[in-house]
């Protein structure tokens, strides 16, 4: 019997979508999930809200929702600053340094502290003698400490701290001018005798008195007859074509005389003549060398790296933004894309064939970040539905699906017998045609003022935002805050006006309809203090949610707290589906081998019904009170 598994293997395939699985596997595109479904269990899984990545995983991590684990959005506010802040992790700075001449010797380094709070199951498995591998979890930067084996994912950053900064080296900077580069540089260079010269840039060196860049400098020798280069970077050298991807080539910063900061970089020679084009990878934290903590135990990263060669360690490796931003064509995105994928999963595959015993939770990201940029080829009614340049794409997220279905079925071949196999998703997708500017709503509905209504380009980040007569703001993908006396720094609506306001508002959210398509702007509302059943964390999160309808997203100004621009539009993004909706619209799926013993309906029930096949009962171990 099943009750007391000693072996079990967890897939979690980020944004896959339980109406398109069905689709797919009805067509016959999904052999090996449409074995599972008829030998064990397939069903639709109820996602978080809301349905955003970070807070769906720690949804499932924990057991508890936004209000226990404290993870609401990608993005939260400070109340008394006033301005936002990435949700999952914060650097804490080094603190007291010592100065010699130029160089400042920090006494203790900095450190990165992880923002998701509550009891994981692994650590609940670990504690019942069960063996844990958790590679790449989301919101579990920097690792936990408490799983056997940890790579860190989604939530881990660059070199330079962010979610991942490209640099693109061009001698026709001119061509990108005015484009929105949201997470790519372009560097200009120039071609002199056949050579280019340029330096990678990397943090702000944290041991010299005065502010200074890490940098490292490279040579591109251009070959005179093929469209080809020889790429020098310290002692490293790569031929590339034009059009190729390097391998991952180690870069090394030297910070003071005995300090080096490792990192690495591929490079994609975009062109050569008549501009010369060459495309950088975000510096990725060195998994030989992190200068971050990405894994337990802290040599683990080097080891997989030693035995299967280097790999993305940052969260969210698919460059979409290169994509929005045209600094890669689509082809040029699936091609990196696809590095990354793959890459994922060779790795899986060595860790499969160490599994003996315990749970392994393996996690796969590329079907989420395709989809995000290719769901318009397969909705011929998207407002920017261009038959000639997206009818040749309309394959490309079935055939990430299959890819998918195929480590599924390698899986069932090569896992030890008596395993029980579960696949997974945090959410479903869905096509978005429409945006909604909730705070150019909020103004136009007296609920927020502007400090500047002439004010051409809106800095975001709630700066142009006078608060003494704003009652309500939105911040994030799903947020929207009051302007609390007593909470905010210059708030305004008093405890007693909150709940009549917040009725108001919603009411008024739910009445809004689209005009260009009479479908309406959001199909249901949740209020924090209704929807969250755990307390301990509720006060960072907003007082209100919007599940937004069908085929409908925050626009992404308003998101990051700009006030201006129009209230509805055509989405003509390159990213054109998404799941930061109502969650009801975007289930994701649950498979296994062998039905489970306890039910589940939405992932926050997943963790426990897992454990219950080890033996484990009662998880999560609720606190109700907060702090």
């Amino acid at each position: 019997p099943h009750s007391n598994a000693k072996r079990m293997i967890v897939l979690g395939f980020d944004g896959m979508d339980y109406g398109l699985t069905r689709r797919f596997m009805a067509q016959g595109r999904l052999p090996n999930l449409k074995r599972l479904a008829e030998t064990g269990q397939f069903q639709s899984l109820a996602t978080s809200v809301p349905p955003q990545s970070p807070v769906a995983w720690s949804n499932f991590i924990t057991g508890l929702d936004s209000g226990g684990h404290g993870i609401f959005d990608f993005m939260h506010r400070d109340p008394l600053q006033l301005l936002p802040y990435l949700s999952t992790s914060r650097a804490k700075p080094a603190s007291g340094s010592i100065e010699l001449g130029r160089y400042r010797i920090p006494l203790s380094g900095g450190s990165v502290e992880l923002l998701r709070h509550g009891e994981t199951f692994w650590e609940v498995l670990e504690a019942h003698g069960v063996e844990t591998s958790i590679i790449r979890m989301p919101t579990n930067f920097p690792p936990s400490g408490s799983a056997t084996r940890e790579i860190s994912g989604m939530g881990t950053p660059d070199i330079l701290g962010t979610y991942g900064i490209s640099s693109l080296y061009t001698s026709e900077p001119l061509r990108y001018q005015g484009r929105q580069l949201n997470g790519g540089r372009i560097y200009p260079v120039q071609i002199s005798d056949g050579r280019v010269e340029g330096s990678l840039h990397g943090p702000d060196n944290p041991f010299l008195r005065e502010s200074h860049k890490l940098r490292t400098e490279f040579s591109v020798d251009l070959d005179p007859d093929q469209p080809a280069a020889l790429l020098t970077v310290g002692a490293q050298q790569r031929v590339i074509r034009v059009g190729e991807w390097s391998d991952w080539v180690p870069l090394s910063f030297a910070m003071a005389p005995t300090q080096r900061l490792q990192a690495e970089a591929r490079f994609f020679l975009k062109s050569v003549r008549p501009e010369f084009a060459l495309y950088v990878t975000p510096l990725n934290l060195d998994p030989e060398a992190p200068a971050m903590p990405i894994s337990t135990p802290p040599d683990y990263a080097r080891d997989l790296a030693r035995t299967g060669g280097r790999f993305y360690t940052q969260g969210m490796p698919e460059d979409t933004n290169a994509l929005e931003s045209g600094i890669l064509s689509r082809e040029q995105f699936l091609q990196q894309a696809r590095l990354a994928g793959r890459e994922v999963i060779e790795q899986y595959w060595q860790l499969l064939e160490d599994f003996d015993r315990g749970l392994l939770f393996y996690y796969f990201g590329n079907l989420d970040q395709i989809s995000h940029m290719m769901f318009r080829p397969l909705d011929p009614d998207h407002p920017a539905y261009d038959k000639r340049s997206d009818a040749p794409f309309a394959d490309v997220i079935p055939e990430v699906y299959a890819e998918l279905d195929g480590v599924v079925g390698t899986t069932l071949e090569r896992m030890p017998p008596d395993t029980t196999l579960v696949v997974m998703s945090d959410h479903g997708f869905t096509s978005i045609r429409r945006e909604f500017n909730l705070n150019a709503w909020l103004r136009q509905h007296g609920y927020l003022a502007v400090i500047d209504p002439h004010l051409e380009q809106d800095p975001g980040l709630l700066l142009n935002v006078d608060w003494s007569r704003t009652r309500a703001y939105g911040l994030g993908l799903n947020g929207l805050y009051l302007n609390l006396r007593g909470r905010e720094r210059n708030g305004i609506v008093t405890p007693v006006q909150r709940k009549a306001l917040l009725d108001e508002i919603s009411q008024a959210l739910l009445n809004t309809q689209d005009p260009a398509t009479g479908l309406p702007v959001v199909t249901r509302m949740y209020e924090r203090d209704e929807v969250y059943r755990d307390r301990s964390r509720l006060q960072i999160g907003p007082d209100l949610l919007l599940g937004y309808g069908p085929h409908m997203q925050c626009a992404q100004g308003s998101a990051l707290g700009k006030v201006g621009g129009k209230l509805l539009s055509d989405n003509r993004d390159q990213w054109s589906g998404n799941h930061a909706m109502d969650h009801e619209l975007v289930p994701g799926v649950l498979f296994s081998n062998r039905p489970l013993q306890q039910p589940v309906v939405s992932l926050q029930q997943l963790a426990g019904a897992l454990l219950v096949e080890f033996g484990v009962a009662g998880f999560p171990h609720r606190q109700t009170t907060g702090p």
